[in-house]
Order: structure tokens, then sequence, then C-alpha cells
């Protein structure tokens, strides 16, 4: 009897996909999936529509990604971080930041290999590893701070690493690295000549006096680095899908080689509007953060108040909070009676984990505030329900 195929035989139905269904069937708020509840930049939005409507850009775009589009994320590069990026060679245009990931893992990791990965992790990271017949290894960050441990980190390092997957501003926590923790990454990247694959999509989502600091502008990693980007959570499209890789062309090229096997080609009409999203003036980004800033405090008013211990994420839109104090259960059983009782969905950390880490988040779960005010306020007094119940 035919069977599916070995390599996904451990894979499961996301959290993502199983947080949402049980969201809808309990008609909860849903603070689970980062995706805003609100749309994109209308001048963006309209951007999109003249593409669609020109009738010049509703075929398939060049596998490698529109020209002006890698232009603008070159120029982009170089105005933010003041990388110099060929745009030929040096960038190519991906289904979303989640392809760009699996084609570079694809890219530049042989079966045998390891990758580390920083846990909590996005959750497809490791399902890439897999598929790419590599071995993931593991290095925690650990609450309440989220910090690693520099010794677990340089335990994790052998003869046979081939790269590291750096999430920084970092989903789920909020943590955003500082400069003396990626410098260490980097020199034990340098040290043991490993890649790393710096998943950056939060990059223009940092608070107060956090800074993000590209992995690939640290001395001696641009040759080693390939930047993953993402048009959706800059810009609140994240159903449009478009994503990127940049950096050493060298390195690009084996993404590259990945992609053009995975979707060859974007979403045409959409590349055209990032093109366009790229070109705002440098306050959208200002305003992006005041915004954000805004809801982190509606967020954590609303957690706090229902007795929940959260840190204020330096980045994202996503904040791990402890509810040990009002919840006397793991993550997978809060997130359902958060959900099925109070009526407000979370995501349970726990799958962002291996199966020897997961311990860390048994009493952590994550809430994402990419929501409009009124949804939080709502959100709020639901949870503040949880004060008065039984743990």
């Amino acid at each position: 009897m035919p069977t599916a195929a070995n390599r996904v035989a451990t894979f499961g139905t996301t959290i993502f996909t199983e947080i949402n269904d049980l969201a809808a069937r309990h008609r909860a708020i849903n603070l689970g999936q980062g995706k805003p509840d609100f749309d994109g930049p209308s001048a963006v939005v309209a951007a999109a529509v003249r593409a669609l409507q020109s009738g010049q850009h509703n075929q398939y775009a060049p596998g490698p990604g529109l020209p002006a589009l890698k232009q603008g994320i070159a120029t982009h590069a170089a105005a933010h971080y003041n990388l110099d990026i060929d745009p030929d060679a040096g960038v190519i245009i991906t289904a979303g930041a989640t392809e760009a990931v699996f084609a570079s893992v694809l890219g530049l990791v042989d079966p045998g290999d390891e990758v580390i990965v920083i846990e909590p992790f996005f959750d497809s990271y490791v399902p890439n590893i897999i598929m790419a017949n590599a071995r993931p290894v593991y290095v925690p960050l650990h609450p309440p701070d989220w910090t690693f441990d520099p010794d677990e980190l340089r335990q994790a390092f052998s003869a046979r690493t081939r790269a590291l997957i750096l999430n920084t501003p970092h989903n789920p926590t909020g943590r955003v690295f500082t400069l003396e923790e990626m410098i260490l990454i980097a020199e034990l990247c340098i040290e043991y000549d490993v890649t790393v694959i710096a998943d950056e999509v939060y990059e223009h989502l940092v608070f107060d006096s956090a800074r993000h600091i590209p992995m690939a502008a640290l001395p001696g990693m641009f040759e080693r680095t390939v930047t993953i980007g993402s048009l959706g959570k800059s810009f609140s499209v994240t159903g449009w899908k478009v994503g990127w890789v940049y950096g050493c062309p060298e390195l690009v090229a084996g993404a590259a080689r990945a992609h053009q096997f995975i979707t060859f080609a974007v979403n045409h009409p959409a590349q055209e509007a990032a093109a366009f999203a790229l070109s705002l003036p440098g306050t959208y980004f200002e305003e992006l953060q005041a915004m954000y800033a805004a809801k982190r405090a509606l967020i954590m008013q609303g957690l706090t108040a229902a007795g929940l211990k959260a840190r204020a994420p330096e980045g994202t839109y996503f904040v791990m909070a402890d509810f040990s104090d009002v919840f006397d259960g793991d993550d997978i059983e809060f997130a359902q009676h958060l959900t099925e009782k109070i009526g407000v969905a979370c995501i349970p950390p726990s799958p962002f984990y291996s199966p020897e880490h997961a311990h860390i988040a048994r009493k952590q779960a994550r809430f994402a505030f990419c929501k409009s005010d009124d949804l939080l306020k709502q959100a709020g007094e639901k949870l503040a329900k949880l004060r008065g119940q039984p743990v």
C-alpha cells in the first residue's frame, strides 16, 4: 500500500492551522498567527491594482525577481545598513520569507551536515533542515530574558556544522540580539567556517533603545551570510507572500538554484507593488514603529492586568507571557482553555522547541499584537476573566 515519504512522516499539522481552526470554531479573538487585521498602506495597495490593470504584469515574472524590486532591496540595504549588494547577482525574490529560508537551506546545506537552530524557532526551520537530509542542533533561549548561554552555543559548533539559522528580531520571544551576542555568534561562525541564514523579517519592528544589527554588517560576515527579508511584515501585506534573499553572490546563487525549482517565479503584480513600497520615504518605518509601540503597550496592559507575567518585547509584534499564576497546566492546555473558555486565541510555543527542550515553554504563551487597537482592548477585557478563575 503506498504511503507518504519518510521525510515528512514526523510532520503534523502546523500549530498555526490548529489554533486558527480552534479560534474560528469558538469565535475567539485571534491573537495567534502574526497576520494584521488591518490593511497595508493604501498607496502600496494602489500600486498593486495598477500593476494588475496595466495588462503588463499578469504573466510570469523573471525567475530571480523583477529588476526594479531587486534594485529596491539593494538600495534599502545600502541606506539602512551600509551594505553593498549587487542587485543582479546578490538578490533573489521568493514566495515569502518561508520559501526564502527553505531555498537557502536546500541551496547551502548538504545531506549529513549540521545546522544550528536557536530555540524557540519559527516552525518551518526544522522541517526545512530535515527535508535537506541535514541534522538540526539546538541552542535554547532561556526565560524570562530569553538569552542564550554562551557555553551552550559554543558546544553546538563542531566540524560538522554547515550553517546557523539566526532570527533577530526574534519570533516568538521579541528579543533583539545585542551587539555582544551577535559578535559571539559571528566569531564562532568564522572559527568553524559556518554560513549564517539570517532571518531578519522584523528588521523595522524594534522599540525603545533596541537596534537591529544585521549579521552581514559585522566584520568578516558578509561573505558567509544570506539575509532573508519580507514585504509582508514591514508593510502589513502578509497575504502577498513576497520575500527575498540577499547577500554574497556566491551564496545567493545556491539559494537561487533551489528557488528556481521550488516556485520559479513570484507573484508579478505584487513584486511591482513591492518595488513601489520600498521607495516610500524613510519616515514610513518610523511611523510603523510608533504604531506598533502603542499596540505593544495595549497588549502588555491586558496581559499584566490578567495576571500573566510578560517581558516587553524589544522587537517584532509578538510577546511571550508566563501564565503559571493563572492556570495550572501546560501551554497546549492553556491555549485550548484560553480559546474555548475565555475567547482569546494564542499560540503555545512548545512546538517551536526540540523534545528535550520543550519543557522550557511549558508555562509560556505567545500573543500577537498586530491587531487593531479596539481588538486588543477587547482581548484585554476577555483576558481579565483569568484572574477570577481557580488555578
